[in-house]
C-alpha cells in the first residue's frame, strides 16, 4: 500500500493582526468608493458581467456578512450536547463553491457611501466583543469567526485589485497584514491542491510553500523554484492573469523542469 500523501500543516493567523487588517482594508475601499461618480460606477471590469458598482457592492457584502452574523445572538447549545463544530476549515474554503448573492438595491454613489458607512460602524461596534471561536454562517458553510476574517482579507485584497484595474489612477492601498494573510492563504491552497515537496513557491516577503509530487528537496538550492510578487500571485491564484503571460512579462521567475504551475492555477475562482 503506497504511503498517504503528506498534507501541509495548517497555518495559524494572529487574530490581533487580522481584525484591524480587515477593518483597515475596508476603510481604504470605503474612502475610494465614496469618490466615484455615476459614470465610473457604470464602467465594466475584468470580471465578466461585473461593473465597478457590482464590485463595490460585493466588497461591501464581504464585510457586511461579518456584521450581520455578529448582530445575531449565538444559538444556545442543546443540553448535554458537545459544542458545535465548524463545517468548513480555513484550507477548505478556497475550494468551496459559493453562490453569488443578489446585489443590495443601491443605485448611486451617495447610496454606496451610506451603505459603507453603516457597515463600517456596525462592524467596528460588534467585532471587539466577539470571541474568535464563535461560529458564523457563510454561503459555503459555518466557520469560526477567526477563520472567516482571514477569508475576508482574500475577498478584500483580490477585489481591491479588481477595482484598481478597472479605474486607472484609483490606487487603493493595501493593509500589509491583509495582503500578507491573503497571500499566505492562497499559497497554502496551492500546497493543499498539489501536495508534495518538489517545487518551492516563494512570494516574498509573505509566503514560501512546497508543493507538487516528486523528489523532495532537503538542502541547498531547490531544483524547482517559482518566485513572484504578492499582487502577481493573487492574480494568478484567482485566474485574473494567465501563467504564460506573467512569465513572458518577467513577473514570474520559474526554474526547473517541474516549475510550470499553469495546470494547477487558479486555486480560487471568485
Amino acid at each position: 500500500m503506497p504511503p498517504a500523501k503528506k498534507r501541509p500543516r495548517p497555518r495559524t493567523y494572529d487574530p490581533a493582526k487580522i481584525r484591524p487588517a480587515v477593518l483597515g482594508q475596508f476603510a481604504h475601499v470605503r474612502q475610494a468608493v465614496a469618490g466615484l461618480g455615476t459614470e465610473v460606477l457604470g464602467r465594466p471590469t475584468r470580471l465578466a458581467g461585473w461593473s465597478v458598482r457590482d464590485l463595490a457592492l460585493h466588497l461591501a457584502e464581504a464585510v457586511d456578512v461579518v456584521a450581520r452574523n455578529l448582530a445575531e445572538p449565538p444559538p444556545p447549545p442543546p443540553p448535554l450536547a458537545p459544542p458545535a463544530r465548524p463545517e468548513l476549515t480555513l484550507l477548505e474554503w478556497p475550494f468551496a463553491e459559493p453562490v453569488r448573492p443578489p446585489a443590495p438595491p443601491v443605485d448611486t454613489a451617495t447610496g454606496l457611501g451610506a451603505l459603507y458607512d453603516d457597515i463600517a460602524t456596525r462592524t467596528a461596534r460588534l467585532l471587539p466583543e466577539a470571541p474568535d471561536t464563535r461560529l458564523v454562517s457563510t454561503r459555503v458553510g459555518t466557520m469560526t469567526l477567526a477563520d472567516h476574517l482571514v477569508t475576508r482579507t482574500v475577498e478584500l485584497c483580490v477585489h481591491t485589485d479588481d477595482l484598481n484595474d478597472a479605474v486607472p489612477g484609483l490606487d487603493i492601498p493595501y493593509e500589509r497584514q491583509a495582503l500578507a494573510a491573503c497571500t499566505r492563504l492562497l499559497a497554502d491552497a496551492l500546497a493543499a491542491k498539489a501536495p508534495g515537496g518538489s517545487v518551492e513557491v516563494r512570494v516574498p516577503p509573505y509566503a514560501v510553500v512546497q508543493c507538487v509530487e516528486g523528489p523532495r528537496h532537503t538542502r541547498g538550492t531547490p531544483p524547482n523554484v517559482v518566485e513572484t510578487d504578492p499582487l502577481t500571485w493573487l492574480r494568478l491564484a484567482t485566474g485574473r492573469r494567465a501563467w504564460a503571460d506573467e512569465v513572458e512579462a518577467a513577473r514570474i521567475a520559474a526554474s526547473g523542469e517541474r516549475a510550470d504551475l499553469s495546470a494547477l492555477l487558479p486555486v480560487l475562482s471568485r
